[in-house]
């Protein structure tokens, strides 16, 4: 198969064996650029520490100076790059997926691999599946611009890379997969689902042969309880709901209070305040679940209780503040911290309710993303996938509904990644129309049996139209400055001394265009036609009319 059949079959948005391998190529492309940033955190970590995440093992001054140190780096690196360039995250990479068909500027992606690794190696407290999500649909998308796939199929490449790219940070290829759906492309559609799938396996099975196939919080075991609880969970996710509301509320005042400072000057403050925390509260540095479920074991409700807060503090100032990094690591901890804490007062009616503290840590995070990022499946998936528990997906269930219901209806809160993009004024939304068009891409549905004259007279266009009424017929005018086109047909008015032929000038659109971007352009008039070029606008493929379109966007679908 040629490189250009291969492109028209991705134009059309339906399963094939050409998207499958897609999904494929991009999974792995984007499963290496994350291995390969997972490493690069630990070997930085280990230069300074005998064991990854451990920073308690730091002295205080080095716990104090090292936050700063590491935004100073990230300030150095976001210089050489271009400050305007620093926009990376979960929220950057929806905007891009929506607007921008996944396509991801390098100098973002160079920010995020470099400034996400100092500040994961130095104990901000961030989440490594912000730089997953923005590297994975970087690396992916990559290959589709230089192949000059259609935008249509770059879109479904950049959420194999995600989903990849996700996969293989936290092994968890059917969390992943969710998570795309639900949080990034917003819709379940079947030919989008199978490459992403694929691409979600490649990552997990490369991230298993490079760092093994243990589970992140598999340490930790569910312990089935009694029926009678199941109420108390209820009122569980009303609290977590309220949480998460406070949350993402604290997060968005800590962006609009500092935002007239400068990026230096944000970071910088980020790094003393980790720094000054960390000296106190060494359990507070960092996202790492294994810190935390020790923490949770010796059941020391006052330490909890102080990391908490100070976790609280850190990931809202780090974040805010514009650290590169996620966020739904740290709201992890956050869950399981709150959920251990949760689980105490069961002590008045239980002889031992120690055996339930894991359980409700594993529930707390699982309530507590869903309020925060929105993504209730995603949350009930990852955090199942990460324990290795699917038993717990009834009781997490009964904490993930209210606590969304809580945050959403009865506090008003909305997902904290929309929050973002409304205050960076980063366009989100479509309407239904281009989102439908912006599936297909114009090599599906073009006509590609259109003839073209060049500078030719009107007798030998009249000519084929007579023989041939069916066929698009394009002119080309080729002048000293440009090339122009215009699309000739009969012309059918009564008016007396009329010319028998009318020239509707048309404009072009790239091979890589969807039909979102044909209708844009003849929606006003409802009338007249696009030519579609390959590469360069002399290079005419296709063409394709508004009647044509207009079939296209009222035909039957299943």
């Amino acid at each position: 198969m040629t490189l250009e059949a291969f492109r028209k079959e991705l134009a059309y948005p339906r399963t094939s064996i050409q998207l499958c391998l897609l999904g494929i190529v991009g999974g792995i492309s984007a499963a290496t650029l994350i291995i390969l940033f997972r490493l690069c955190i630990e070997w930085l970590q280990l230069l300074y520490l005998t064991e990854v995440d451990n920073f308690a093992e730091l002295s205080p001054i080095h716990r104090l100076i090292m936050p700063v140190i590491a935004a100073v780096a990230i300030i150095f690196i976001a210089y050489l790059t271009g400050f305007k360039h620093y926009r990376m995250g979960i929220p950057f990479v929806i905007h891009r997926v929506k607007h921008y068909f996944g396509q991801i500027p390098t100098r973002t992606t160079i920010n995020q691999f470099i400034g996400g690794t100092i500040a994961l190696a130095s104990g901000f407290s961030v989440g490594r599946e912000g730089p997953s999500v923005h590297l994975g649909a970087a690396g992916s998308s990559f290959f589709g611009q230089w192949l000059k796939l259609p935008y249509n199929s770059i879109r479904i490449l950049s959420g194999c890379g995600i989903a990849a790219g996700i996969s293989a940070s936290f092994n968890t290829p059917f969390a992943a997969v969710i998570f795309v759906m639900e949080v990034v492309l917003r819709e379940y559609k079947i030919h989008i689902f199978i490459p992403i799938m694929l691409a979600a396996a490649c990552g997990s099975v490369m991230t298993r042969l490079v760092f093994g196939s243990t589970h992140e919080l598999s340490f930790i075991q569910f312990n089935e309880f009694s029926h009678w609880i199941y109420l108390y969970l209820i009122l569980c996710g009303i609290v977590l709901g309220g949480l998460a509301s406070v949350f993402n509320n604290s997060l968005m005042h800590i962006i609009r209070g500092f935002n007239r400072f400068n990026m230096i000057k944000r970071l910088l403050i980020a790094g003393a305040v980790t720094g000054v925390v960390g000296f106190y509260l060494p359990e507070a540095l960092g996202a790492h679940f294994g810190n935390t479920d020790s923490l949770i074991s010796n059941q020391q409700y006052s330490v909890l209780i102080a990391v908490l807060v100070a976790k609280f503090i850190l990931t809202i100032v780090a974040i805010g503040l514009g650290v590169p990094g996620g966020v739904m690591g740290p709201v992890f901890v956050i869950g399981m911290l709150s959920g251990a804490l949760l689980s105490s007062p069961l002590g008045l009616f239980m002889v031992d309710s120690s055996e339930l503290t894991g359980s409700f840590s594993l529930l707390g995070m699982a309530g507590l993303m869903a309020a925060v990022v929105h993504a209730p499946l995603a949350a009930l998936s990852a955090v199942m996938e990460l324990s290795f528990s699917p038993e717990l997906i009834l009781p997490a269930i009964l904490v993930i509904v209210p606590a969304y219901v809580t945050s959403t209806q009865y506090l008003g809160n909305s997902s904290i990644f929309i929050r973002q993009l409304d205050y960076q004024k980063l366009p989100y939304t479509t309407s239904p129309v281009l989102e439908s068009l912006q599936k297909t891409g114009v090599l599906a549905v073009m006509d590609n049996e259109f003839q073209l004259f060049k500078d030719a007279e009107k007798s030998k266009i009249l000519a084929f139209l007579q023989d041939a009424p069916t066929h698009p017929v394009v002119h080309c005018t080729d002048s000293n400055i440009d090339i122009e086109y215009a699309l000739v047909h009969f012309n059918v008015s009564l008016e007396k001394n009329s010319e028998a032929l009318i020239y509707t000038k048309i404009k072009g659109v790239s091979g890589q265009a969807t039909l979102a971007e044909v209708y844009e352009i003849l929606q006003a008039s409802r009338d007249g036609a696009v030519f579609v070029f390959n590469h360069v606008p002399a290079d005419i493929i296709g063409v394709i009319t508004w009647h044509k379109l207009r079939n296209y966007l009222h035909q039957a679908i299943y």
